[in-house]
């Protein structure tokens, strides 16, 4: 080998790089440990709000040291910023958090561009775009814009009571025609995503997570934040969903509408079916008056079924506010939205009066009270206001004029956020403050639409622009929303349509499975090295070693973040590494065969191996290029590590494995490349392949049929990832019995999945339930829901809080969302995944062959392996005891196997060629048996290392990776079968029949 000093000097200074790159993880996990330790021994357990007050402790720790030096390597000192930003990134499946994908509603930025308008046509465009979204893959502007043509007529975009208004008067008039408006439209809309991508960015960065991430996924509306290490994830929810609509409003007192409640109910009773008597009716007749407290219900008892009420609205009532307060009553929250009902009805608000029409009804904070009631401990009780509203509905003053925010504390002790405003809004809040004060009234402080507090004034009018939000707030609720604040507002709403939720616990979890199963595979592989190959094994070990380090070392000096999936693409890459030295030494023991010395033969060896090594390894990169640039997440993480690994096995092998027996051998050592136990085997086989290719094709055409059939009838597991939904990962304190489960799941939500995933006291949990609606709301009523319908199983006194941290161990330990837009877009791009890798494999393989009949029988042999692949999980997915899901880990299981069919059937044809150009006297059929034969120690060596490793990860790793390795094994096991007797009997026969057509 040529430039030994050169590759000695690149494997040094490589290996001390990779060194130097990990040392900055060792270092960030050191001190966030410590960060632990420190708010540990801060805050004492008893402490209200202790896990909250604990998390802040430990960033306030972190944030002090981001510019303090805390590392000194070499000759350069870094700051704990610096480190961790050098140090490996742990991703989501590993370290718990939250990863999601936030829909920017263009919809609602239309409509702000359109100034609210009712026109119908216009309504009517947006409710068919949002039809064409469910089937397309157009942007939902280019839907609307679609639409709007199918039914404009004569109007145009630019119709005054369309875009042509004052909102957008500068830049479009009502003389433009719909294609000079659409340019400008995209501009607009793109403006507000872009506004909406910082606003999210600047609370994210106010949130405290180490290295988020946050992207815009092209031009869709679409936003990727990746918090690897939120603790609390419902908390992370609310802050990327919140709009942060700040608004000031002054409030009625809520005893001048105690009349109209009265007057309401008696109209509802004319309306609502209340099953009641006339008798009943003429009785209740006598509740009209002014004064209502007699007629309210016990706050203790449960809310009257209105099916059976005497009073729809009234019977309702659980409570009464303060006098000369801006409370009209409290109600139960779970009557909330049948209240705002009945309030809304044309022949309700008919009864108000002329001052009162433009009143806004809005509801408080729900709180919960405590009863003396038997069979219910506690109630939800929320406030209704009565609110000035005006024709425009436009608030008195909004939250548009705040310049700063900051959570401080009440003199009582709770949490408040007290804000700071501009010259304008401090003029207007002058005047706000001192009409209150001169009235005795009370000014609203409203949160996307919610009264957070409506304090009187009692000191005159407020000047400066200093004002609070007091309520009942957790600390947290107080930093989020000062932090929402000062980052400003959303310019349209936020729906989450794809998430996945991982809890700490459970990344953990993989954590240490992943390297358990690492550890034993990598233990396997380097044992067996050494069993079949001697002192050789020994050397391959070593650059498997260094191999491993320079994956690691790579990784994290490109920022790549690490995955579960990836954990998996590095232990395959052990196999890959090993086939490299396989292909290398079975050409040398090849060689010594022949009677060549010992440093000839190792030369030739290495000669000719490289040939195979490199056109196997091209292959299978390609496969893995094409999953990176299609995946998303935890699978790019598989095909980055997956690349990596592929090139720094190429450099190990070839390279550092050479320079350590070159050392050994010039040093006088003797090498056999084998042990006495298989220094002969497969050395005299002469199997005749070509002959058992029919019963082959029979065999596979079989076992194909069979899988079809179960296709087509049925089925696969479809994930989330292709037909939309929710999932949960829900752990129990014992042994579940699935169908009871399913039972009491299926009750609530009518259509449910429920099967065991991994140990028998952990079920995965899946429903279509309410899929098509995106928004925070319905997200925590499926959840509640799920609660609900699980408290039975759940050990006794458990809340719905402790049920979603999964406190204990017990509880949702993962969940995961995908809207059916976002799995038609994942379909989609698996679709062309697959489809790319097999072009771009066929193409290589007839430039590298030079003959099209190699590059069907290779593609012929990859349809083969995916369709046994697909009809064995077709027929085993209803009763194997794993998770066999068809989603986007599966797609990258498909790849991989197609991967290592090639990788496989190109090293047989690489073969076949050489002995086609060295064997040019002897018959085709003997040429090709020749070379199936000489390749069979190879292949069955690296088959076994690969289902060594593979197997290992399987019995030891996680259980959410278990479909996805059983793929690889039954990919592994047919790919290798398929490349002697499906690729290589296919390019034959192609050939023969060309050969004799040629003859005739």
């Amino acid at each position: 080998m040529q430039n030994k000093g050169l590759v000695k000097l690149f494997a040094l200074l490589f290996g001390l790089v990779s060194i130097y790159q990990l040392s900055f993880t060792f270092k960030a996990n050191q001190i966030e440990d410590n960060a632990k330790e420190i708010a540990i021994s801060k805050i004492a357990e008893t402490e209200k709000d202790y896990d909250a007050k604990r998390a802040i402790e430990e960033v306030r720790y972190l944030d002090s040291l981001s510019n303090e030096k805390v590392f000194d390597i070499l000759i350069a000192d870094y700051t704990f910023k610096e480190v961790k930003d050098k140090a490996m990134n742990l991703g989501l499946d590993l370290k718990g958090g939250i990863n999601v994908i936030l829909q920017i509603s263009v919809k609602d930025i239309l409509v702000g561009l359109a100034n609210d308008s009712k026109d119908p046509l216009f309504r009517k465009a947006l409710s068919d775009a949002e039809e064409l979204q469910k089937d397309s893959q157009n942007t939902y502007l280019e839907d609307f814009f679609v639409a709007f043509d199918a039914i404009k007529g004569d109007t145009k975009l630019a119709s005054p009571d369309i875009f042509a208004n004052r909102t957008l008067s500068e830049e479009i008039t009502f003389n433009m025609t719909d294609d000079q408006v659409k340019p400008i439209l995209r501009t607009k809309i793109d403006e507000s995503i872009v506004s909406a991508f910082e606003v999210l960015r600047k609370r994210i960065d106010k949130f405290g997570v180490t290295q988020p991430n946050i992207q815009r996924l092209g031009n869709s509306g679409r936003i990727l934040v990746e918090l690897p290490g939120a603790k609390d994830i419902e908390r992370v929810k609310g802050l990327l969903q919140s709009t942060a609509q700040l608004e000031f409003w002054d409030a009625y007192k809520g005893e001048e509408f105690l009349p109209f409640i009265v007057q309401a109910n008696e109209a509802l009773k004319s309306v609502v079916d209340t099953g009641a008597t006339e008798e009943v009716k003429s009785d209740a007749t006598e509740t009209q008056t002014d004064d209502i407290s007699d007629i309210i219900g016990d706050t203790a008892s449960d809310s009257t079924d209105v099916a059976n009420a005497v009073n729809p609205l009234i019977d309702l009532i659980r409570g009464q506010g303060y006098s000369g307060g801006p409370v009209i009553a409290m109600f139960e929250n779970k009557d909330k939205q049948l209240v705002t009902d009945y309030l809304n009805r044309p022949e309700v608000r008919g009864l108000l009066t002329p001052e009162q029409r433009f009143v806004k009804f809005v509801w408080g904070i729900p709180q919960v009270q405590q009863t003396t009631n038997e069979d219910v401990q506690s109630i939800e009780l929320v406030e209704l206001y009565a609110l000035k509203g005006n024709r425009e509905n436009k608030p008195q003053l909004s939250g548009a004029v705040i310049t700063d925010a900051r959570q401080t504390y009440e003199p009582n002790g709770m949490p408040s956020v007290s804000m700071q405003m501009n010259g304008k809004g401090a003029k207007i809040w002058e005047e706000m403050t001192g009409k209150a004060f001169n009235t005795g009234g009370q000014i609203a402080i409203v949160l996307d639409d919610i009264v957070y507090s409506a304090p009187g004034v009692t000191t005159g009018a407020i000047s400066g622009g200093n004002s609070s939000i007091s309520g009942s707030f957790t600390l947290n609720e107080a930093v989020d929303l000062a932090n929402v604040l000062r980052a400003g507002k959303l310019p349209a709403s936020a729906d989450i349509v794809q998430a996945d939720e991982v809890g700490p616990s459970l990344g953990q979890e993989a954590i240490d499975s992943g390297m358990k199963s690492f550890i034993i595979a990598l233990l396997l592989v380097l044992v067996w090295m050494i069993f079949y190959y001697g002192k050789a094994g020994i050397f391959s070990d070593i650059a498997l070693m260094l191999n491993i380090l320079l994956i690691f070392g790579v990784l994290s000096g490109l920022g790549a973040v690490l995955t579960l999936p990836g954990i998996a693409g590095i232990v395959l890459t052990i196999g890959i590494a090993v086939d490299a030295n396989v292909l290398i030494y079975e050409r040398v023991r090849e060689e010594l065969h022949k009677g060549k010395g010992q440093k000839e033969a190792i030369k030739d060896g290495f000669s000719n191996a490289l040939s195979s090594i490199l056109d196997a390894n091209i292959t299978t990169g390609l496969t893995a290029l094409i999953l990176f640039v299609f995946g998303t997440g935890p699978i790019k993480g598989f095909a980055t590590t997956l690349l990596i690994g592929i090139l720094t096995s190429l450099f190990t092998a070839i390279f550092i494995t050479r320079l350590l027996i070159d050392w050994y051998v010039n040093k006088n050592g003797s090498l056999d490349f084998s042990t006495g136990i298989t220094k002969g085997l497969f050395r005299n086989i002469n199997i005749d392949f070509l002959k058992k290719r029919k019963m082959s094709y029979v065999i596979s055409g079989v076992i194909i049929l069979g899988g079809l059939a179960s296709l087509f009838t049925t089925g696969l597991d479809e994930g989330i990832d292709f037909v939309g939904g929710r999932t949960y990962t829900v752990r129990f304190a014992q042994d579940m019995n699935t169908e009871e489960v399913k039972g009491a799941v299926n009750a609530v939500f009518n259509s449910a999945e429920v099967k065991t995933i991994g140990s028998p006291n952990q079920l995965k949990i899946s429903t279509k339930y309410k899929v098509d609606e995106n928004s925070a709301e319905v997200d925590e009523e499926v959840q509640s829901k799920l609660f609900e319908s699980l408290k039975p199983f759940l050990p006794d006194g458990i809340t719905y809080v402790q049920f979603v941290n999964a406190e204990n161990n017990v509880g949702k330990m993962y969940s995961g969302k995908v809207s059916p837009t976002i799995a038609d877009d994942i379909k989609q791009s698996s679709f062309w995944a697959i489809l790319g890798s097999l072009i771009v494999v066929f193409l290589y393989i007839l430039l590298r062959f030079k003959k099209w009949q190699f590059s069907l029988g290779a593609v012929a042999a990859v349809f083969h392996d995916v369709l046994i692949v697909l009809g064995i999980f077709s027929i085993t997915w209803k009763f194997l005891p794993f998770s066999m899901e068809i989603d986007q880990a599966f797609i990258a299981a498909i790849l991989t196997v197609i991967g290592y069919s090639l990788n496989d059937t190109v090293v047989v044809f690489d073969r076949i060629r050489e002995f086609l150009n060295e064997h040019t006297g002897w018959d085709f059929d003997r040429t090709v048996n020749s070379a199936l034969n000489s390749t069979l120690s190879r292949t069955l060596n690296t088959s076994l290392t690969t289902l060594v490793v593979l197997l290992a990860m399987f019995a030891f790793g996680a259980d959410s990776l278990r479909g996805l390795l059983f793929a690889l094994i039954v990919g592994v096991v047919v790919g290798t079968y398929s490349s002697v007797f499906i690729a290589t009997p296919i390019m034959h026969d192609t050939i023969k029949k060309l050969d004799e057509k040629k003859n005739k």
